[in-house]
């Protein structure tokens, strides 16, 4: 199984229950999936689901049947209590995007945001591609460079996020055709910002503020060169 490489930011988004982090956050994915034809039927993965705020919002949205996989245990918890406070039928699996332990074939979507970059794309996408049905749909909110970037910027990004690689969307694009997918779209948005959810509480340790401002200097430090794109294809 693959572990993500040590990284204090992902310790604090599962610490403190933060949702929404993905670029774009929770109202970039509904806007998303208000272009997809979901219905009580779909069958939906949501690959890397963190603390279900995705999979609850298209369960609750859609009637869809939806499973979530992340590999965090704290996260795997919080998204267990949710679907029990909110009645929803939501499974939720602790596991690496790598190695899913379900069927081929089974699902209309699977989505991921912001999961693939700390990960073994390869292996990831060909098990995303494994478990689509003919015809299923595959979403992703992914981080991308848009130019090459000198090995010490790759680091402190690498580093600080605890990214396998830094993908450009070129690369991702040749990724995903190797892994099958078809009709490949790739969009920039925008018009919605990312704002972090966060469960605030009286005893956040003072190193959480230091990591969010190292957070958005890094932003602001290479704005222009880090950004996402959301890519759509087809099995």
């Amino acid at each position: 199984m693959f572990i993500i490489q040590n990284s204090k930011y992902l310790d604090i988004l599962s610490k403190l229950g933060i949702e929404g982090a993905h670029p774009g956050g929770i109202n970039l994915t509904k806007e998303i999936f208000k272009r997809e034809n979901i219905n009580r039927k779909s069958y939906i993965l949501d690959v890397g689901c963190g603390t279900g705020q995705t999979a609850a919002y298209l369960a609750y949205k859609y009637g869809a049947k939806v499973t979530g996989i992340d590999i965090n245990p704290t996260m795997v918890a919080k998204a267990r209590r949710r679907m029990k406070k909110n009645h929803l039928p939501i499974k939720i699996i602790q596991g690496s995007a790598e190695k899913i332990p379900l069927p081929d074939n089974l699902f209309d979507f699977i989505i991921s945001e912001s999961v693939l970059s700390f990960v073994n794309k390869p292996k990831a996408l060909k098990e995303i591609f494994r478990l689509l049905k003919i015809g299923g749909r595959f979403i992703a909110i992914e981080h991308t460079i848009n130019e090459r970037l000198k090995k010490e910027e790759e680091n402190e990004i690498k580093q600080f996020y605890g990214f396998d690689s830094l993908t450009m969307k070129k690369d991702w694009v040749a990724l995903m055709k190797l892994a099958g997918f078809e009709h490949i779209r790739i969009q920039k948005n925008t018009s919605i910002d990312s704002m972090l959810n966060i469960h605030y509480f009286n005893d956040i340790e003072p190193e959480f503020y230091d990591i969010m401002r190292k957070h958005f200097n890094i932003l602001s430090k290479y704005e222009g060169k880090l950004s996402y794109r959301i890519y759509s294809c087809t099995k």
